[in-house]
Parts: structure tokens; C-alpha cells; sequence
């Protein structure tokens, strides 16, 4: 049994195994230590801090299910219960699509904070953000079970021992996803890139002082952030399912996982307030 196994391991996949268990071991504190600031020292009656909590729970979601890729990729073939890589799969899709979302989420509430502060009080509400947030975790459910019924039924009908390549498997509904998920994730991208010209804009000609050049720095920080995470993790992977390209699917997937150690950096690099107690979030923007 080991000799079999050692036999379909190859080089490549030793490559993956690594790549994943490094992102494993990076994103984990990464985003469990950032869940724990934002609950334990921000209120989250900051539309903000909500989008982030829900941006942290979806990594770490995606963060649980590496395990079983580095056992994938470490073993040469997939030994668990379908079930199991059905899960994992749908946990995929769902980081690329809410991940997106909350990013895009967090760049609106910015744009509204810089540019209409006064007229976007009433929509810059914890309210309104926790009912953003149950939308998007409501639609990508929803989302999840033509899904899943269609790749359980791929999983069923074939009997190789694999998992992940399987993301390559045809069908009307999938086919149907796969395009309006680059629609949405290009429409974000755009909303994106809107918003970062309109606040660099507003910053550049409204915050001239030395004092304030930080927080003008720090706000760019998260737009640039954003649109490197955009173009870098969520787009390559159904850009490549749309193409059918007939080469592996796994490079950009560690693509995607790279994500959950890049989102943290606005936490921890964009924020000051990140580090503040909850009396005095209120103070900043």
C-alpha cells in the first residue's frame, strides 16, 4: 500500500504539499489572531469591523481544509470519503466568491467614510452591514446546492482516486456558474478600482497636512491591497475553468489559498485603529 502511494506522489505535487502546508501554517494564526483583536477590542457596531469578521471567518473556513490537500498532494491519491472533498470543494468556491464580496464590502464603506461622510451616515450602519453580510452568506448557500448536487453526482460517477481536478468536470449549470462568477468578480473588481481613484482623489486634495499624510498613506494601503488580492487570487481560477484549458487547475488554486495570508495585511499594516481599544475606534474614520 505505502509503495503505491509513493508512486503516484511526484515531484510537483511534493511542490504543492509544501506550498500549502506553508500558507496552513502562516494563515492560521494569522487570521485567528486577527478574528480575536476585532472581536475582543473592537465594537462591532463599526460597519467595518463587521465586514472584517465575516472576511476572517470565510479565510479561516478555507484555512481548515488545507489539511486535506496536503494529504492529497502528500499521498498521490485521494483516500478520504467523497463527502469529503465535496466539502472542501464547495469551501473553495465560497472563499473565492465572499472573500471578493467583504473586500468589496470593506472598499464602499471606505469610499463613503472618505468622500460622503455626513450623507452616508445613516447607510454606514452596524445594521445594515450585518444584513449585507447574512445576503451574501444567503446567496453563496443557495449558490452552493446545484453545486454540489452536480459534483457529488461527477464524484459518484467516476471511480479514480482524486478530488481537486475534479474541479475541471462539465455541465449546463456549471458552465452557467463559472460566467456569472467572472461577471461579478470583474463588476467588483471595477467597483474596486472606482473607489480607489475617487479616494485617492478626495485624500489628495482635501488632507495636505504632515499630520494627516499617515492616514492618507494607511487608507491607499487597503485599496491597494484589495486590487492585488483581486487580480492576483480570485480571478486566474474561473478565468481558467471558462478557458477549459487542459492544464492543471492547482497553481492557481494556491493562488486563491495565498489569500488568506494577504487579507490580513489590512489589519495589521492599513489600521492604526486595528490596535485600539473599542473607545477609541470611534475616533477614527
Amino acid at each position: 500500500m505505502n509503495t503505491s502511494n509513493i508512486t503516484n506522489v511526484t515531484t510537483e505535487d511534493k511542490v504543492y504539499a509544501g506550498i500549502f502546508s506553508l500558507i496552513m501554517v502562516i494563515g492560521l494564526p494569522l487570521n485567528a489572531i486577527s478574528l480575536w483583536i476585532l472581536l475582543r477590542r473592537h465594537s462591532l457596531k463599526s460597519p467595518n469591523a463587521v465586514f472584517m469578521v465575516n472576511l476572517a471567518l470565510s479565510d479561516l473556513l478555507l484555512v481548515f481544509t488545507l489539511p486535506m490537500r496536503i494529504h492529497f498532494h502528500t499521498t498521490g491519491e485521494w483516500t478520504l470519503p467523497k463527502g469529503v472533498c465535496l466539502i472542501i470543494t464547495m469551501f473553495f468556491r465560497t472563499n473565492i466568491r465572499s472573500s471578493a464580496s467583504f473586500i468589496t464590502f470593506i472598499s464602499v464603506d471606505r469610499l463613503l467614510a472618505v468622500v460622503y461622510p455626513l450623507r452616508s451616515r445613516h447607510l454606514r450602519t452596524s445594521c445594515n452591514a450585518w444584513k449585507g453580510a447574512a445576503l451574501i452568506w444567503g446567496v453563496f448557500l443557495v449558490v452552493n446546492i446545484p453545486e454540489a448536487i452536480g459534483f457529488l453526482k461527477h464524484l459518484q460517477n467516476h471511480t479514480e482516486h482524486s478530488c481537486f481536478e475534479s474541479h475541471e468536470y462539465k455541465s449546463v449549470t456549471r458552465s452557467a456558474i463559472i460566467y456569472l462568477q467572472i461577471v461579478l468578480l470583474v463588476t467588483m473588481l471595477a467597483v474596486n478600482i472606482v473607489c480607489t481613484v475617487m479616494v485617492s482623489w478626495t485624500l489628495h486634495n482635501h488632507l495636505s497636512d504632515s499630520a494627516k499624510v499617515r492616514n492618507k498613506v494607511n487608507v491607499m494601503l487597503i485599496f491597494a491591497i484589495n486590487l492585488v488580492i483581486f487580480c492576483t487570487c480570485f480571478l486566474p481560477v474561473p478565468l481558467h475553468l471558462a478557458t477549459k484549458s487542459n492544464t492543471r487547475i492547482t497553481p492557481l488554486a494556491c493562488l486563491t489559498v495565498l489569500s488568506c495570508c494577504l487579507d490580513p495585511l489590512m489589519y495589521y499594516f492599513s489600521f492604526d485603529s486595528f490596535w485600539k481599544k473599542k473607545e477609541d475606534v470611534g475616533r477614527e474614520l
